[in-house]
């Protein structure tokens, strides 16, 4: 279940109904999809063959459609991080960088966990929400933010976009972030 941190009061947010409440507040869409629907053959499996990401899509296809259809989102993917990950680290390098995007950058974790750090809104500055299986969160558009994985290093999620393609990372330079 998610956590958050407000990194300028150290506040701590728990429970998905107030960690929902919250992240509305902030226009970031959270939700908790069932993770007891996964077979064990997909749980803690961050190394996932072409037909483990076909499994996977299925077992969540319902709640994918649905969230797609509530959304406007046309296509979706899996990606695994783990030690085994080739170039794991320039692919972090990538990612723990502030920057936006101009669609929703939504995730899905159906394993291991991460951090999205997201710039919350007014004089809030940043916060740390941290996911875990079964956390979807959708940081809107234009919204500064990057993500990391945890000290375990392995998450896998699915990824739902409009464009695959417009789905790129714009830098963002902000002397707020601390």
């Amino acid at each position: 279940m998610a956590k958050i941190k407000i990194r300028n009061t150290n506040e701590t947010i728990t429970g998905v109904e107030q960690v929902k409440a919250f992240l509305n507040s902030q226009n970031i869409l959270y939700e908790h999809w069932d993770i007891g629907k996964l077979p064990d053959s997909l749980r803690e499996n961050f190394a996932l063959n072409e037909a483990d990401t076909r499994q996977l899509l299925a077992v969540y296809d319902e709640e994918i459609r649905d969230l797609a259809k509530r959304r406007g989102y046309l296509i979706w993917d899996v990606i695994a991080l783990s030690d085994a990950t080739p170039n794991l680290e320039e692919l972090l390098k990538k990612f723990e960088q502030v920057h936006t995007h101009t669609e929703d950058e939504v995730r899905a974790i159906t394993a291991g966990n991460g951090i999205f750090i997201i710039k919350g809104s007014g004089d809030m500055g940043y916060i740390d929400v941290e996911v875990t299986a079964g956390d979807v969160i959708s940081v809107p558009e234009n919204t500064p933010h990057f993500f990391t994985l945890m000290e375990d290093r392995k998450i896998v999620a699915i990824r739902l976009f409009i464009e695959k393609e417009g789905w790129i990372a714009h830098p963002f330079s902000d002397p707020e972030f601390a």
